[in-house]
């Protein structure tokens, strides 16, 4: 009993020895594991999000500014003509239509007296014939002693007067059909009467424009009339056409029209480029803009109606805020702190914040380290 004892003490005092000794080493193995395979991820902190764009480097330039306008074409005041009439009559025969071009001596309407101009004509007639029988009779009666020179001398201012009352009337068609033809080469842009209608003396019949006399007439804002000048070079653009025509400011208003609130600018078109009324689009050059010349796309708002460029500093992106100056095609003119040194992202931008690190594409990275 003693032996057993004691073995079982023996052995119960070397298990726990060796579970010990076997235990540490199982511990300094783990321990070594983990240094060896985790060590270096946990002595360094995560470096956070990072947003892959593209950059392109920033150039100082120039913009042309614009000011867009737009309009109809139409004649200049100066170079209009309206056919009226003189005395009453009635339209007989209309020839031409709205739009047409006619050239010059072409028919254009056909009147005929009313009756009262017919009755005016026929009493001028008859005026006319009593005043020549009249200076007849006092011109024998001179002859014979019978009148005096001053009395032959009113006669013959009688005959006058009547013989100039007659020929007027019939200048202004009172004598029979008339026909009005054109003083020039033109285009027939209003019509004011119809065949059988009756024209008031000074009415209005029609309206003619020469075909090199039109111009394109936009209106715009006052602060923009105040920039431009005449001379000032444009471009023009139908509207639903693909051409583009060059032009120049010929008249800048200096009046507001009350009705719209905006300021007449008339430009010169090319002869037979564009008809009347036809609408088109005005880009008028009234100087440059100086700045820094960014892409279009580089230029982004925030939530405050702000404009603002990401730049690269570093690695991180940086906001930077701006003022669009000018803008002509897929490029911007703007002004604002921007470092002429650091890139400018521009694809990828959107998803950037203040501070957030940035990876750059091949081609970037190629093109910065050049």
């Amino acid at each position: 009993m003693s032996r057993m004892r004691v073995t079982h003490a023996v052995i119960g005092r070397s298990v726990p020895r060796a579970v010990s000794a076997q235990a540490l080493a199982f511990v300094a193995a783990l321990i070594t594991s983990c240094v060896a395979g985790c060590g270096p991820a946990s002595s360094t902190p995560s470096a956070g999000p990072s947003v892959l764009v593209q950059t392109t480097r920033v150039r100082k330039g120039s913009l042309p500014q614009i000011v867009r306008a737009y309009g109809t074409v139409q004649a200049n005041s100066s170079d209009r003509d309206s056919v009226t009439v003189t005395i009453a009559a009635m339209v007989a025969d209309v020839y031409v239509r709205v739009g047409e071009e006619v050239r010059k001596g072409a028919p254009l309407v056909r009147l005929a007296p009313t009756p009262q101009s017919e009755s005016a004509y026929a009493q001028a007639l008859s005026a006319l014939r009593v005043a020549s029988d009249l200076v007849a009779r006092t011109r024998e009666l001179l002859r014979e002693h019978l009148a005096t020179r001053q009395q032959l001398a009113s006669a013959e201012k009688v005959e006058t007067d009547a013989r100039a009352a007659l020929d007027a009337l019939r200048v202004q068609g009172a004598s029979g059909l008339m026909t009005i033809r054109a003083p020039f080469h033109g285009i027939v842009t209003t019509i004011s009467t119809s065949a059988h209608a009756i024209a008031s003396a000074g009415s209005v019949l029609l309206e003619l424009v020469r075909p090199d006399a039109l111009v394109l007439e936009v209106g715009v804002t006052p602060s923009q009339a105040s920039q431009i000048k005449v001379g000032d070079r444009a471009t023009l653009e139908p509207i639903g056409g693909a051409q583009t025509l060059e032009s120049a400011v010929e008249m800048r208003g200096a009046v507001v029209d009350a009705s719209t609130g905006l300021v007449a600018v008339q430009l010169s078109l090319p002869t037979g480029a564009l008809l009347p009324g036809q609408w088109a689009q005005a880009e008028i050059t009234v100087g440059q803009v100086h700045g820094y010349v960014v892409p279009h796309d580089a230029v982004l708002v925030d939530s405050d109606g702000g404009t603002y460029v990401v730049q690269v500093h570093h690695g991180l992106a940086r906001i930077v805020h701006v003022r669009v100056l000018a803008a002509l095609g897929s490029h911007d003119t703007v002004s604002g702190p921007i470092d002429g040194l650091a890139p400018l992202v521009l694809s990828g931008n959107y998803q950037l914040t203040d501070g957030m690190r940035i990876r750059l594409s091949e081609p970037a990275q190629a093109k910065a380290a050049k």
